[in-house]
């Protein structure tokens, strides 16, 4: 018998991660919660063996993985899914001119593409329950920090492709928000791949500063996945739609960026991430 609790599958709930925080806050609001991963071994402990939690393993660049997690949500829903929250992403740094394509292209098929394969596998879920659409984007859409190009542009696909998909799918009843997340303490700097920078690089010189990019630091003092989940799911719950802005810090970040002129707005970018500084640092070096 299908369950009559609210249902919600959310994408990458790896532990101490943000998908795993968004699964336990709204497994505490009653929902049956599909937490799915890549690696089953990795879903918190506070979720393997929690009633109402169903741990499906889901791989969002295979589409015969998504295609059976579709069937498993169909079986114990009667065909209904009232919130998709694509969160699976990830990151790398490196220079723009040193990065692999085939390595660029893994990062968009799971950042973008696999975001939109789930909506078109999950949409006639949605669409009978007249349920939400959650796509994960961040504030690096429009904030071009240096060395995070390929994912900077990932980031911005998603974000255009979730505000385009809101106005398509809200004719069928279907809402959508499109999370621009700021920093957010997790640990997912530990599970970031790390591509050497080569010796022919010109940026070879700064190699350990643009490895270090996202070794953490940039998160020690930002709220805790459980602090932005409990925003989430506030936002889903109230009714919001389009961009919401989450995480530390967000409302200011977003007036910087709506009023500021270019000009503060690189200076903001370039205190994040210091490369110009980095690189001039290099070139005084090699005059003394």
């Amino acid at each position: 018998m299908a369950s009559l609790r609210k249902s919600v599958l959310i994408t990458g709930c790896t532990d101490g991660g943000i998908g795993a925080a968004l699964a336990e806050v709204f497994h505490e609001k009653g929902y049956h919660v599909f937490a799915t991963l890549r690696n089953l071994s990795k879903l918190p402990r506070t979720l393997s063996g929690a009633a109402n939690v169903t741990p499906l393993n889901l791989d969002v660049t295979s589409s015969e993985s998504i295609a059976a997690a579709v069937e498993s949500v169909t079986k114990e829903t009667d065909g209904r899914l009232d919130i998709l929250v694509n969160n699976s992403g990830v990151n790398f740094p490196m220079p723009a001119l040193d990065t692999p394509i085939a390595e660029a292209k893994a990062l968009f098929d799971i950042n973008f593409w696999g975001a939109l394969a789930m909506l078109q596998a999950f949409a006639p879920l949605l669409i009978k329950a007249k349920g939400c659409l959650v796509n994960n984007a961040s504030a690096n859409a429009i904030s071009p920090m240096a060395f995070l190009s390929t994912y900077n542009s990932s980031k911005a696909a998603l974000a255009t492709g979730s505000e385009t998909w809101r106005h398509e799918l809200k004719p069928l009843g279907v809402r959508t928000l499109t999370l621009i997340t700021c920093a957010v303490r997790t640990h997912n700097h530990l599970k970031t791949p790390r591509l050497q920078v080569p010796e022919t690089s010109h940026y070879y010189a700064i190699r350990d500063f643009i490895h270090s990019i996202l070794d953490g630091r940039l998160q020690n003092n930002a709220i805790t996945a459980r602090q932005y989940a409990t925003k989430v799911v506030r936002e889903i719950e109230k009714g919001s739609t389009g961009m919401v802005w989450v995480g530390t810090s967000a409302s200011l970040f977003h007036w910087v960026w709506w009023l500021s002129p270019k000009s503060i707005f690189d200076m903001v970018i370039e205190s994040v991430v210091p490369a110009q500084g980095e690189m001039a640092k290099v070139s005084g070096k090699k005059k003394a």
